[in-house]
């Protein structure tokens, strides 16, 4: 009989905390949204925990809503990483075919990505993925797939990707003390590109930039291939600071000025417009120029599309993407953010929406949700073995969730990060 899958994921962001559940049909194409939450995050900043409890506190209630919504609970889920600290390493990797007739298996594949990943290390350094770029069967390279092909060696190229142990552990923690098994870990850029991105896309050339409160990611993806990624310490909360100090006014009345009458681009602001602060804070009393606000904005939006061209210049692909940049996150959300993108970029630019879902779609039809939809895309690839079914969850309690001491012991992979 068919079994249904329940896929989790948990997007822990500077701002914000996104859980989404899916569930996935036998022989149904895309994925069905049952549960979706947000709650606002403690404990982060700029991507990086900085405290455990905190973070476990914001899992708990991002995750009891989106139960609540989908009708029973989960154990386990796909988490995302982030922080401006993340490395590569190119590395390679040669095999055996073990096969007797030659023929490339499954575990072929694995094994070679495997020999991939055996680089050294900083003591700091984990690594989070090891994707392969290119493989070659004894002489035809240039491979994308070689399963079920026949040969006697088989090599990879692949791209290695590190990030900070501690942050690895902390974000075991935090998941540990509120008694959710991490599945896997995905680097965010990846997981939002993997939810905005089509394969069209992907084959022509493309950045996906994800602006979101305290950091900036890119992916950048030509011929199918992932080509860079990278993680910059700047995002749209520091908008938010810089109107607080320009203005001398509070951040949260800062962060509605932003949201109501912000724009990317100042010329598309009568320099006759005013805000009155007295409607957003009874504190207030001042009137202020909506076209210094989007001066301010475009200036540090200008900054962070500068540092984005920065990043395609050291890989020769400044103004070289035909499929352009895909703008996601809260930031993608500004008004006017596409033609700014456009000028400094010089890219054609679209805002993403998630991709492939059926379900409760308007709840995760938002830039916003790039990520967490995208670690939902990245579970439902997994091998079956790795999948939990529906039968196997509904004997837990509803929507108990034990903390601390309370939380059964979790299985081999996470506990190679506790202390």
């Amino acid at each position: 009989m068919a079994k249904d899958f329940i896929i989790a994921g948990i997007d822990i962001g500077t701002s914000n905390t996104r859980t989404v559940i899916a569930q996935q049909i036998r022989g149904e194409q895309q994925l069905r949204i049952v549960g979706v939450n947000v709650t606002p995050s403690i404990g982060i900043r700029r991507g990086v925990i900085i405290n455990v409890e905190d973070v476990a506190k914001t899992i708990n209630e991002a995750v009891e809503g989106a139960e609540r919504m989908a009708g029973f609970p989960i154990k386990q889920a796909i988490f995302n990483i982030g922080g401006s600290d993340i490395g590569f390493a190119s590395s390679k990797g040669v095999i055996a075919i073990g096969r007797a007739d030659g023929e490339v298996s499954e575990d072929d594949i694995n094994r070679v990505i495997g020999e991939a990943q055996i680089i050294q290390l900083p003591a700091n350094k984990e690594i989070v993925h090891v994707i392969a770029k290119k493989y070659r069967l004894d002489d035809q390279d240039n491979l994308k797939d070689p399963l079920g092909m026949k040969g006697v060696r088989l090599e990879v190229e692949a791209l290695v990707i590190e990030s900070s142990s501690l942050q690895v552990k902390n974000i075991s923690k935090a998941a540990y003390q509120s008694g959710i098994e991490i599945s896997d870990l995905v680097l965010e850029p990846l997981a939002a590109a993997e939810s905005v991105l089509t394969k069209k896309q992907k084959e022509l050339g493309v950045v996906m930039i994800n602006i979101g409160g305290g950091t900036t990611s890119l992916a950048v993806y030509e011929e199918g291939e992932l080509l860079h990624t990278n993680i910059l310490p700047v995002g749209a909360g520091h908008i938010t600071n810089d109107i607080a100090i320009g203005l001398r006014t509070s951040v949260e009345v800062a962060e509605r000025i932003k949201l109501e009458y912000g724009s990317a681009l100042a010329s598309g602001v009568s320099k006759d417009d005013g805000i009155d602060l007295a409607q957003l804070d009874s504190k207030e009393d001042d009137v202020i120029s909506r076209y210094h606000v989007a001066e301010i904005i475009e200036a540090r939006l200008e900054e962070i599309f500068s540092l984005v061209q920065k990043e395609l210049k050291l890989i020769g692909k400044a103004g070289l993407l035909p499929a352009g940049a895909v703008l996601v996150g809260g930031g993608a959300k500004m008004a006017n953010i596409a033609e700014l993108a456009k000028d400094v970029l010089g890219l054609p630019i679209q805002v993403g929406f998630p991709l492939g879902f059926g379900g409760i779609l308007d709840k995760v039809d938002d830039p916003l949700f790039a990520t967490a939809a995208g670690l939902i895309l990245w579970g439902g690839k997994q091998p079956e073995e790795k999948r939990v079914g529906l039968s196997n969850i509904k004997a837990f309690k509803m929507f108990s969730r034990p903390t601390g001491d309370a939380v059964d012991k979790v299985t081999g992979w996470l506990q190679r990060f506790l202390p």
